[in-house]
C-alpha cells in the first residue's frame, strides 16, 4: 500500500572545458577562422595553455587567462589544405589540448573536419579497353584546367566486370539521394550494411497502397507512391539477388509492393503520374514483368493491353519478352516470343563497336527511368538467358561498354543495369587469369613519367601519371603488359576545370542574394559580417516540363540553413523561404529538401516549363574568405537537361 514519488537533482561540471566552433565542412583554399571556446567552471582564475594540432597545418600554442566562472573564445587563422581534397573529399583531423598551468584542470578534444574541393577534380574523358598488345595514344590535358591538378589515372583488372571502377567512382561522387539512387549506389558499391539500414527504412517509403515513393511522404502531402519505381525496385533487386541473395528485399516489403502493383495492373489503383505522352501500356507491362519474377502475374492481366511488338518502345518490348519467358498460359506463347525476339533483333545495329537501336529516338522515355543505355544493358541480361543469343554475347557486352561517357553511363538506372549485366556476363564468360606486370609511360617532349603495376593474385595497383607542368604537342601515353592474360585497362583523364560562364542546356539558372539582417550595410558586394542573415533566391527557367528535377546551391563553410526547426533556428527569418511557381502561388511539386553543411538541395517530382522560384535563408557563422562552386539544376533521369551558373566567393568579417 506504499506508493509515491521522489526526485533529486545532480549537477555535473568540468573545471576546464573546450567547446568546438569549427565549421564541419570547408573547401580547399578557404581562409577561415578556426574558433574554440574555453570555459572555466571554477571560482578561481585560470592560466590556460592551448596546444592545437591539425593535419598539414602549423599552429602556434596560445596562453589564455580565464576569470572565474567565465568563457572566452580562442581562434587561429587557417587556410584549408588543397592536398586533402585532390581527387575526392577528404578529412582534416584536429586535436586540441588545454591545461591550466596552476592546477591539474585540463581538457582534450579530437575533431574531424571534412574538406571539399571548390573546383573538384573530375573525369573529363575515359576509355575502357583490353590490353591485347602494346598501346600508344596521343593526348593533351583538358583546356582551361587548373595547373598541378589531376593527370592520367590507369586501373587494371583481370575481368571485364572488375574493369568498371569509373562506374563505382561515378556512384561515390553522385550527390542525390532518392530511394532509387540510394539503392542503385549500394548495389553497385556492395555496401551491405547501408543496404540493411535502407531495407529497415523502406516501410517509410511505401504509401498505404503499398507503392514505393522516391522519398518518404511529406506531412499532409497526397499519395506519392509510384508504380514505375515499385516495378523497378522489385526487378532490380531480384536481378541483384541472383548474384548475391543478400540484396533481396524483405518478404514483407516485397509482398506490399506486389500487392500494390497487382491493384494497379487490374485497374483498382491509379497512382499520380505525369507523362508527356500516353504510357499506360508500357507502365503496366513493366509492372506485370516485375510480378512475373515472383509468380504473382496472371495471363488475364494482359487482356486490356495492345500487345503489338512493332508498336512498343524497346523498354516495353524487353518487358514483354520477360513476361513471355516467365508467365505460363499465354495463348500462342511460343510464336509470340519468337515474334518479339525477331522484332528486337531487327532494331539492333552497331556504330563501330557501339550498340544502338534504330528506334532509339523514340525509346528515350526518361520519365519511366529508361533510355538507350538501360535498354542495351537489359538486352545483354536477356541474351544471357537465351541460347539463341550465345554467339552475340561478346559483341553485346563490348557494345554496351562503348555507350559509356567518361567511363560510365549517364543515369543511375543505366549504371545499375549495366553493372548487373556485366557482372553476369563475366561470371559466365570470363575465365582467363592474368599475371606479370604492366608498365605505363607518359612522354611530353623530353619529360618522362613512368609507373609500374605488378600483378599479385587478382589485382594490380592503380597508377596515376600527373600532367606535366608544360604540355607539348607530341605528348603521348604508352602502355605495355608483360606476362600472361589480357587485362582490362580503365584510362581516365582527370582535371579540375572551373566553370567560368553560365551553361544552359534546357534550364537557365539565376541566383540572387538579399540581406535580411546585416550588421554593416555599407560593406561592398559579397562582403558580410558574422551573424548576418541572407535570403537566397533561385530562378529556374525551364524549356520543357520534366519529372524529378534537383536544384543544388552551395553555401559558405560554417553557414547554417534556417527553417529546419532546430534550436536557435528562427521561424520568423526563414518563413519566406519557399518553392513557388512563377506567380508565387503553389509549390512546384516539391518532394524533398536537404539542408547540408555544403549546400541546399531540393527535389521536385515535377517542374513545369516556364519560370519557377526557390528561396531559402541562411545565417553566416564563421569569419573568413570562402569559395563557392557553381549552382546547378538538372533532370535526374535526363541529365543532358541541366543548367549551371558560377558563383563568386564570399567574405565574412568578424564584426
Amino acid at each position: 500500500a506504499r506508493f509515491g514519488t521522489g526526485q533529486t537533482r545532480i549537477q555535473v561540471s568540468q573545471d576546464l572545458q573546450i567547446i568546438s566552433g569549427l565549421p564541419p565542412l570547408v573547401r580547399a583554399g578557404d581562409r577561415f577562422r578556426a574558433m574554440l571556446t574555453l570555459r572555466n567552471d571554477t571560482a578561481r582564475p585560470m592560466r590556460v595553455r592551448v596546444q592545437p594540432r591539425a593535419t598539414l597545418l602549423t599552429l602556434k600554442e596560445q596562453m589564455v587567462t580565464l576569470p572565474p566562472n567565465s568563457a572566452q573564445p580562442v581562434h587561429w587563422e587557417v587556410t584549408a589544405p588543397a592536398q586533402l581534397a585532390e581527387l575526392r573529399p577528404g578529412e582534416m583531423l584536429w586535436e586540441i589540448q588545454a591545461n591550466d598551468i596552476d592546477s591539474a584542470a585540463s581538457d582534450r578534444i579530437k575533431l574531424s573536419q571534412r574538406i571539399q574541393a571548390a573546383v573538384p577534380t573530375q573525369v573529363q574523358q575515359a576509355s575502357l579497353l583490353q590490353l591485347d598488345g602494346p598501346l600508344e595514344l596521343e593526348l593533351r590535358p583538358p583546356a582551361g584546367a587548373l595547373p598541378g591538378r589531376g593527370g592520367l589515372n590507369l586501373r587494371l583488372q583481370p575481368k571485364l566486370v572488375d574493369g568498371l571502377p569509373a562506374v563505382q567512382d561515378w556512384f561515390r561522387d553522385y550527390p542525390h539521394s532518392c530511394l532509387e539512387q540510394l539503392s542503385s549506389r549500394m548495389l553497385v558499391l556492395g555496401e551491405a550494411e547501408p543496404w540493411q539500414t535502407l531495407k529497415a527504412q523502406m516501410p517509410a517509403y511505401l504509401d498505404e497502397d503499398g507503392l514505393a515513393g522516391y522519398f518518404p511522404p511529406r506531412p499532409g502531402s497526397p499519395k506519392q507512391g509510384s508504380d514505375v519505381l515499385s516495378a523497378w525496385l522489385l526487378s532490380a533487386t531480384d536481378e541483384a539477388a541472383h548474384l548475391d541473395p543478400a540484396w533481396a528485399l524483405p518478404p514483407e516489403i516485397r509482398q506490399r509492393l506486389l500487392s500494390g502493383l497487382e491493384r494497379f495492373v487490374t485497374g483498382k489503383l491509379e497512382p499520380w503520374h505525369w507523362a508527356p505522352r500516353q504510357d499506360l501500356s508500357a507502365r503496366k507491362l513493366a509492372a506485370i514483368a516485375a510480378l512475373a519474377r515472383f509468380g504473382a502475374a496472371r495471363p488475364e492481366m494482359l487482356a486490356s493491353l495492345d500487345l503489338q511488338p512493332g508498336q512498343m518502345p524497346t523498354s516495353a518490348l524487353l518487358d514483354w519478352i520477360d513476361i513471355l519467358r516467365r508467365l505460363k498460359g499465354i495463348p500462342n506463347q511460343k510464336q509470340r516470343l519468337e515474334q518479339a525476339t525477331q522484332q528486337l533483333r531487327s532494331r539492333l545495329s552497331y556504330q563501330g563497336s557501339r550498340i544502338v537501336f534504330n528506334t532509339e529516338a523514340n525509346d528515350y522515355w526518361w520519365w519511366l527511368m529508361v533510355n538507350g543505355d538501360v535498354n542495351a544493358a537489359r538486352l545483354l541480361l536477356s541474351a544471357l538467358d537465351d541460347p539463341a543469343w550465345r554467339a552475340d554475347l561478346g559483341r553485346l557486352a563490348t557494345g554496351l561498354i562503348a555507350r559509356q561517357q567518361r567511363g560510365a553511363w549517364h543515369t543511375t538506372t543505366a549504371n545499375l543495369w549495366g553493372w548487373l549485366a556485366l557482372q553476369r556476363f563475366s561470371r559466365q564468360q570470363e575465365r582467363s587469369p592474368v599475371a606479370g606486370s604492366t608498365q605505363a609511360v607518359l612522354i611530353s617532349g623530353t619529360v618522362r613519367e613512368e609507373a609500374h603495376a605488378p600483378w599479385a593474385g587478382e589485382a594490380a595497383p592503380p597508377m596515376l601519371l600527373p600532367w606535366p607542368k608544360k604540355a607539348t604537342d607530341d605528348m603521348r601515353l604508352q602502355v605495355r603488359h608483360e606476362g600472361s592474360g589480357q587485362p582490362w585497362l580503365t584510362l581516365q583523364s582527370l582535371a579540375a576545370v572551373p566553370r567560368r560562364e553560365p551553361v544552359s542546356a534546357g534550364y537557365r539558372l539565376r541566383r540572387r542574394v538579399q540581406p535580411v539582417l546585416q550588421a554593416q550595410p555599407d560593406l561592398p558586394a559579397g562582403h558580410y559580417s558574422r551573424g548576418d542573415v541572407l535570403r537566397v533566391r533561385l530562378d529556374i527557367e525551364a524549356s520543357a516540363p520534366m519529372t524529378w528535377v534537383a536544384i543544388t546551391d552551395p553555401i559558405p563553410a560554417g553557414a547554417t540553413i534556417l527553417g529546419s526547426g532546430l534550436g536557435r533556428d528562427s521561424a520568423l527569418l526563414s518563413e519566406a523561404g519557399a518553392d513557388s511557381d512563377a506567380d508565387g502561388s503553389s509549390p512546384a511539386s516539391l518532394a524533398f529538401e536537404e539542408r547540408g553543411f555544403d549546400s541546399f538541395r531540393s527535389y521536385h517530382r515535377y517542374l513545369p516549363s516556364g519560370t519557377s522560384t526557390i528561396e531559402y535563408t541562411l545565417r553566416l557563422n564563421n569569419p573568413g574568405i570562402f569559395h563557392l562552386p557553381a549552382s546547378r539544376v538538372e533532370a535526374l533521369y535526363a541529365p543532358e537537361m541541366f543548367g549551371e551558373t558560377p558563383n563568386s566567393g564570399i567574405t565574412v568579417h568578424a564584426e
